[in-house]
């Protein structure tokens, strides 16, 4: 495997992204109309905000891409008027790093659900350590934000971890990533 990013791994990350991006526009008021039913529910869905990362890294397999998925999605979603405005790229950032991390840990070889769930994991930190800069869960009873730390993180591991591995395997399966890079019986081994 090539290490460094080339121009069409970029623009391929950039695309994934900009999909993402938009549906990270439409996942706001779904995850706002969640909210409504209480004892934190919403968080069982931000899962989504982190996949970005996770599918882009399981396609392309190479540094960098994490970290450059969840910025370009945070830009995507912020550019198709997202409601967070420009925090959306600050959460960006962090959590396309934290997933990053996870990835660099395995040394950028291993491409399983359990490496995808702990970046999405990652992620989830990332976004409630930006969520306790922000301020609004700090004032949070500790059952409410043990309640809050846990859907997210289930969340997480079901969205940006299971759900972004099936993607790709599907993907796969379809043969339509060979067109970034061939796939190979490794390649749907790293996959198990």
């Amino acid at each position: 495997m090539q290490k460094g990013l080339k121009l069409t791994d970029i623009l391929v990350t950039i695309i994934i992204a900009l999909i993402f991006g938009v549906i990270y526009k439409i996942w706001g008021p779904l995850y706002g109309l969640i909210s409504t039913f209480g004892l934190q529910a919403e968080q069982l869905i931000y899962g989504m905000w982190f996949i970005a990362a996770t599918v882009a890294f399981l396609i392309i397999r190479k540094p960098g891409v994490a970290v450059l998925a969840e910025v370009a999605a945070a830009h995507g979603e912020f550019i198709f008027g997202g409601e967070w405005g420009v925090t959306t790229l600050i959460f960006g950032l962090g959590q396309g790093i934290a997933a990053e991390i996870v990835f660099a840990a395995f040394g950028y070889k291993r491409y399983n659900v359990l490496v995808v769930s702990l970046a999405g994991i990652a992620s989830g930190l990332a976004s409630i350590g930006i969520d306790f800069y922000y301020g609004y869960i700090g004032d949070l009873a500790v059952w409410n934000l043990l309640l809050l730390v846990g859907f997210r993180l289930a969340g997480s591991v079901m969205i940006a971890g299971i759900f972004a591995y099936l993607i790709v395997r599907t993907l796969e399966k379809t043969g339509v990533t060979s067109l970034v890079r061939p796939a190979s019986n490794q390649d749907f081994k790293a996959l198990e």
